[in-house]
């Protein structure tokens, strides 16, 4: 018989799997959430209301501070209502309104130069307007957004959006 060649036989290696990849992407999905968790919290802005001053319990100190409160109330059919200073004693008293260059614009430029001017005079400067922004809802959607472009506009800082109304503004609007 002939001497056959042995059959050689190829080694069999380990198999591995290497694992880093995977690795690598656990921890970028891991820091995607953690970035996207922090994102996605609610942010606030606190509204000043002049009680951090820190003058002491008497009433006077903490009272709002009605010369840089603006509020303007929204209604149907593009009605705006605007006062400044407090409801009960205002500083400029309830009238209508319009929206755009001569209307709403112009009103809030004027209460903004007012208002900077205060607050230099007593010592608080780079303060602006608050100006409270109550949408009814006959309001629609459209008038909100013109109203939040008016303040871009004007460079007022400070704005809030209420929902809620005293019964005095409810009166006033369905008064006009």
């Amino acid at each position: 018989m002939k001497n056959l060649p042995e059959k050689i036989r190829s080694k069999k290696l380990e198999s591995r799997v290497d694992l880093t990849a995977m690795v690598s992407v656990s921890f970028l999905l891991i820091v995607f959430f953690m970035v996207t968790i922090d994102l996605a919290k609610p942010k606030m802005i606190e509204y000043y209301s002049g009680e951090r001053d820190g003058c002491g319990p008497e009433p006077i100190c903490n009272m709002q501070d009605e010369i840089r409160t603006y509020t303007i109330l929204l209604d149907d059919n593009d009605k705006l209502i605007t006062y400044h200073g407090l409801l009960f004693a205002p500083l400029q008293g309830p009238k209508v309104s319009l929206y755009g260059k001569e209307g709403i614009r112009s009103e809030l430029s004027v209460i903004n130069s007012k208002v900077h001017a205060y607050t230099s005079a007593i010592g608080k400067p780079n303060r602006g307007p608050v100006v409270i922004i109550k949408p009814s809802k006959k309001c629609n959607y459209k008038n909100l957004v013109d109203i939040l472009d008016e303040m871009a506009i004007a460079k007022i800082d400070s704005y809030a959006i209420v929902n809620e109304f005293t019964p005095e503004e409810s009166q006033l609007l369905a008064a006009n």
